[in-house]
């Protein structure tokens, strides 16, 4: 399913309700620091829509679509990069926002933009990667401080100080992934059952709610 068909549908999830002062999705930060790959910045997505629905357990980031010198000389098509379990739990949880349906909406309008073959998948190292990816939702949530010119290529160091710049309205976490996912409680929501896509294959949902399901 592509990504505007997937946004589509997690919209009619929606349909007959009135949008809530505040909602049940959590929005995550999260950094990967090398290993095997290069340092990245993500978030996850968690929770019930107050507006009712499916359990929402899901990640977005966004990367080139190939390694190569190319990056370095200029644009480079670019595509959402859908974390695997393995990747998320061995990636750093930096703090966390509880969104109003309103915002979660606008996230997702976000993760729709920037997918594959729409005007915003372009990557461009310098001023249009992953970080930059990170930065639009957080501004989407309400934070500030997140205008950071020498951490824009630094996924940790950024979240780290637009964490430190919104003191009292993000909830700190800091914590090595395995150790956050383990103490994530199951997501409530009675009565509902939806199947569970591929985590490699978009925007995930899930029918058994739990700690991201072993999240991309």
């Amino acid at each position: 399913m592509k990504p505007l068909l997937r946004l589509i549908a997690l919209f009619c999830l929606c349909v007959g309700y009135a949008l809530p002062a505040q909602a049940a999705v959590t929005i995550t930060f999260w950094s990967h620091e090398l290993g095997n790959s290069f340092p990245h910045a993500f978030f996850t997505l968690r929770g019930v829509p107050d507006a009712g629905g499916a359990p929402v357990d899901t990640n977005a980031g966004f990367t080139a679509k190939s390694v190569s010198p190319a990056l370095l000389m200029g644009p480079v098509a670019g595509k959402l990069d859908i974390a695997r379990p393995s990747y998320v739990a061995s990636s750093d949880a930096q703090f966390s926002v509880v969104m109003t349906d309103a915002q979660y909406v606008a996230v997702l309008r976000l993760v729709d933009a920037w997918s594959e073959g729409k005007p915003d998948s372009v990557y461009r190292l310098g001023d249009h990667n992953c970080v930059h990816f990170v930065k639009e939702a957080a501004r989407l949530v309400g934070l500030s401080a997140l205008d950071q010119p020498g951490l824009m290529k630094k996924p940790r160091s950024y979240l780290k100080a637009v964490l430190a710049g919104n003191a009292g309205r993000v909830t700190p976490i800091e914590m090595h992934g395995r150790q956050y996912l383990a103490s994530l409680d199951p997501i409530e929501s009675p009565g509902v059952a939806l199947a569970t896509e591929a985590a490699a294959s978009g925007m995930v949902t899930t029918t058994v709610p739990g700690p991201l399901p072993a999240a991309r």
